[in-house]
């Protein structure tokens, strides 16, 4: 590959980028296009992406795909996401709507590299789940150590890679809202190539994993509540696209949209939603977060009839908002929660959202009322409550100067002493808290102090700072017991906060993702739960466990998770992902960036069994920050020498680059050659403090060895002295 992977692409991908901003017409740019497309397919070697991994697990597809050999001469897209992610969630219509445009028989093919960040979605069998989530229909493959992620350069999800039929890089769009370029980039390529006759009409082996499974009455509940009576359950049958209605035995009542997406309002039997989450219920109204359709539905249960409350229906990038809820843009809401405006006359005069495309939490006014902090507000009026915009975990007094990262649950807590909104702060890994009474935005439990720290997880039980959570995504308060329960997703397991005393602990679940029922809390087990509630006599919690596609019952009092709600006259819509999940057990050494430089050390005379102290000193650059929970790690290599790492420390933590970090290496007593190169490397992930997002970069050390037979001392010591630059 020419060195420098996506950077390559940079300079002339500038200038175009500069040139289509002065273009007039849509035939100006696209000539703009097929200029630049003359210039890149004449350079003396192209920008060519590695060979995929043959090790590499493919879903989607018949069986491994080659991409120099399968995939010569299409016109290829590859999508580098991870299924957390909100931004590449939001790419994803995109993708739909140009796969939909151009097929492999046009010499298109889209191929998703899923390159993870948290632990729980390296897992084959939860991407799989995601895959059938949402609906992805072109081939995936498991870049579980980001390999390909690496060798090209990518820096943040999402980024698409645009290929030629040679596998030659032609084009990158970094993060979402790039439709137009998309489109017009793919078809200009797809036109140059045909002229040029090296496009092929071949198929694709696509066997789509959602073919070969079961029909289930539920696919990958999200959310689910229940009424203040405690006989009605109201569930969001997000894969089928669809609300149901039912008695707490789980007989249906009603059936509204489904099973297929849409975007209608109208009677139960013609409404239609897309991949809907949240929802809060009251008396005979349901309101509803319709999150792929970037809109709040309200189903009138007696009129049985579907109406939209505030969106427009396409993605919103307003981050203040302000108009009529039917005039309001608004982008992917995930949760709704009712509660009471400061000055309003009715209670539950406000409806809570937690908008995780915008990485804030608003509020619809369902009567008129006055926000804390705010000014008096007409009903209908949807607008922003909390949260910059930016993706934090930023705590302020001032709730607009407040920052979350993708909030995907909300539970109130209207009694005083708390008088607040609780928030799971799903890309965070925190369970946040916002006054009712001044807005201000505070930490429960989970994450860590640095506010643009986004991968302080873990499964720990633990006090404020010192619990960690993994991607939580729900939260429901008991009035009862005073304890609020969290969904903790992707550690598999339903945690309960004391929020005065801060204390975070394992409520249900072993950390296993599976399926076990009818035990007790310690033995169930879940499988990446979204949304739970508890009846208002805080007997009875329902647990929305999304890849189990189930709705659990847990008894608070008898610590019995008892069943799973049986959903009784259903129609079968969908398939379920039940295969069992496989743990991989494998723990891989880090892989550094393959711009990671590599320093040559002048060699060094030891003897057998002598010691070397490695002094590890890296500098980071001006105004950027360690993210201490990320894996930070050093780790020691040696190609065609094993002999040297026998019963060898081979990789330790970093935790501080302020501090040097000291690494012993003991020759062994018995050595097999009298010259031999040792690899100290490093792998950090830092931010820059201006920037949300993470960089990993890496740096190796090349240490030759002369190996004496005579003795050289005790202890050598050698510096290894780094200092990373500003990209």
């Amino acid at each position: 590959m020419a060195a420098g992977g996506l950077a390559g692409l940079l300079p002339a991908q500038t200038q175009l980028e500069y040139a289509l901003l002065d273009a007039d017409t849509p035939q100006e740019k696209e000539n703009l296009v097929y200029q630049y497309l003359k210039k890149m397919d004449s350079r003396e070697r192209d920008l060519a992406v590695p060979e995929l991994g043959g090790d590499l697990q493919w879903l989607n597809t018949e069986g491994p795909i080659s991409l120099h050999k399968d995939l010569c001469g299409k016109v290829v897209v590859l999508d580098f996401f991870t299924y957390c992610c909100i931004n590449c969630l939001h790419l994803l219509p995109d993708l739909h709507a140009l796969e939909h445009q151009y097929s492999d028989k046009d010499g298109l093919i889209i191929v998703g590299v899923h390159s993870a960040k948290f632990p729980n979605e390296k897992v084959l069998d939860n991407i799989k789940s995601a895959i059938l989530r949402y609906n992805i229909v072109h081939p995936v493959v498991n870049d579980a150590d980001a390999t390909l992620w690496h060798e090209l350069e990518v820096s943040c999800w999402p980024t698409l890679v645009i290929l030629g039929p040679r596998g030659n890089m032609l084009f990158s769009l970094v993060g979402e809202g790039h439709r137009e370029k998309l489109f017009l980039f793919t078809s200009i390529t797809l036109k140059f190539y045909k002229e040029r006759g090296q496009i092929k009409d071949n198929s694709i082996g696509i066997k789509l994993y959602r073919d070969s499974l079961p029909p289930s009455p539920l696919l990958f509940p999200g959310k689910v509540t229940v009424d203040n009576s405690g006989e009605r359950l109201v569930i969001a049958d997000t894969g089928h696209h669809r609300i149901l209605v039912t008695q707490k035995n789980g007989q249906i009542l009603h059936t509204i949209g489904g099973p297929n997406s849409g975007k209608r309002d109208g009677r139960f039997s013609e409404a239609a939603f897309n991949s809907p989450q949240g929802i809060a219920i009251k008396n005979n109204v349901i309101y509803v977060a319709d999150t792929e359709n970037h809109l709040i539905r309200k189903i009138d249960l007696e009129l049985e009839m579907v109406t939209t409350a505030a969106g427009i229906g396409i993605q919103g990038v307003d981050r203040e908002g302000g108009a009529q809820g039917e005039e309001q843009p608004i982008s992917s809401p995930w949760d709704v929660v009712f509660g009471n405006s400061i000055s309003g006359t009715q209670e539950d005069d406000v409806l809570w959202i937690a908008m995780a495309g915008t990485h804030q939490v608003w509020a619809l006014m369902l009567e008129g009322g006055r926000l804390p902090k705010g000014s008096d507000l007409k009903k209908g009026v949807c607008l922003r409550f909390a949260g910059s915009g930016n993706e934090e975990n930023r705590n302020n007094a001032y709730p607009h100067k407040a920052g979350f990262a993708q909030p995907s649950g909300v539970s109130l807590a209207s009694e005083e002493p708390w008088n607040c909104l609780f928030v799971a702060d799903s890309e965070s890994s925190t369970v946040r808290t916002i006054s009712l009474k001044d807005g201000a935005v505070k930490h429960l439990v989970g994450g860590e102090r640095d506010p643009l720290n986004l991968f302080a997880f873990g499964d720990v039980d633990g006090a404020g700072i010192n619990a960690k959570l993994q991607h939580p995504l729900g939260v429901t308060w008991d009035k009862k017991r005073k304890l609020l329960y969290v969904a903790d997703s992707y550690n598999h397991k339903i945690k309960v906060v004391d929020p005065k005393m801060k204390n975070c602990a394992t409520l249900a679940g072993t950390g296993e993702a599976s399926n076990v029922i009818g035990s007790s809390f310690t033995q169930s087990t879940f499988n990446e739960p979204g949304g739970l509630c508890v009846e208002e006599n805080g007997r009875l919690m329902y647990v929305a466990d999304t890849n189990n596609h189930q709705i659990k019952v847990l008894d608070l009092d008898t610590q019995i998770l008892s069943m799973a709600l049986p959903i009784l006259n259903p129609e079968a819509c969908d398939v379920p992902d039940n295969l069992p999940v496989q743990k991989d057990k494998i723990r891989h050494l880090p892989k550094l960036p393959k711009s990671a430089p590599n320093v040559q050390l002048p060699s060094l005379t030891v003897a057998p069994g002598q010691t070397i102290q490695f002094v590890l000193k890296l500098t980071l650059p001006p105004d950027s920050k360690l993210n201490e929970e990320a894996p930070n790690s050093w780790f020691i290599t040696a190609e065609d020498n094993s002999w040297l790492l026998q019963e060898q420390c081979l990789s330790g933590e970093i935790k501080d680059v302020s501090c040097q970090t000291i690494i012993p290496f003991q020759l062994p007593r018995s050595c097999l050659s009298a010259e031999a190169i040792l690899a100290v490397k490093a792998c950090l992930y830092y931010c820059s403090k201006g920037s949300s997002a993470c960089m990993m970069k890496g740096i190796s050390f090349s240490q030759p060895l002369q190996i004496a037979s005579t003795n050289q001392g005790s202890l050598a010591q050698v510096e290894l002295i780094h200092t990373f630059l500003t990209n």
